[in-house]
């Protein structure tokens, strides 16, 4: 789903920031799930979003993650805004252990969600990314709107 117009994400020859809002949920958890995404470039925004009919909250999260950096046409400047402790600490903090660990965690277990880790990882790869954690259902806007959107998508399963 666009609003206006795509923004220009091929923004190799500028240092300004694509700033990214990103959301999921799950009613109840596990079960029907939705995430959303909001890029702002330029003035110019894009909203994305999808659901799942079985998924959890931390994938839902992950998702809307991936999906928002693997919409990015080139490599950027990001600002991602996320109200998920578990995706920020994880990207910023956690994965570097789990890869070298063989995606396992400090007590030797397969780390959870590893498919949507690996390919989140992989969407952050070509950009510089600064991970901001927002205190969720706080009245930031931002973060409000795409839980709106994370919201309306797992709604949709019911109407579809």
């Amino acid at each position: 789903m666009t609003t206006d117009s795509d923004p220009d994400t091929s923004l190799s020859t500028t240092t300004e920031p694509v700033r990214i809002w990103t959301d999921g949920g799950c009613k109840p958890n596990p079960g029907p799930g939705g995430w959303g995404a909001v890029l702002v470039f330029r003035g110019t925004e894009r909203e994305l979003s999808g659901a799942e009919r079985v998924t959890t909250n931390n994938r839902m999260e992950l998702t809307a993650a991936a999906c928002a950096l693997e919409t990015l046409k080139r490599p950027c400047r990001v600002i991602l805004h996320s109200d998920s402790q578990y995706v920020c600490n994880g990207i910023t903090r956690w994965s570097t252990g789990w890869v070298r660990k063989n995606w396992r965690t400090a007590t030797g277990d397969p780390v959870a969600n590893m498919d949507l880790w690996r390919r989140l990882l992989d969407a952050a790869k070509p950009h510089e990314i600064q991970w901001q954690w927002v205190r969720g259902h706080s009245g930031n806007v931002m973060n409000d709107r795409v839980d709106a959107l994370a919201t309306a998508a797992r709604r949709s399963l019911d109407r579809g």
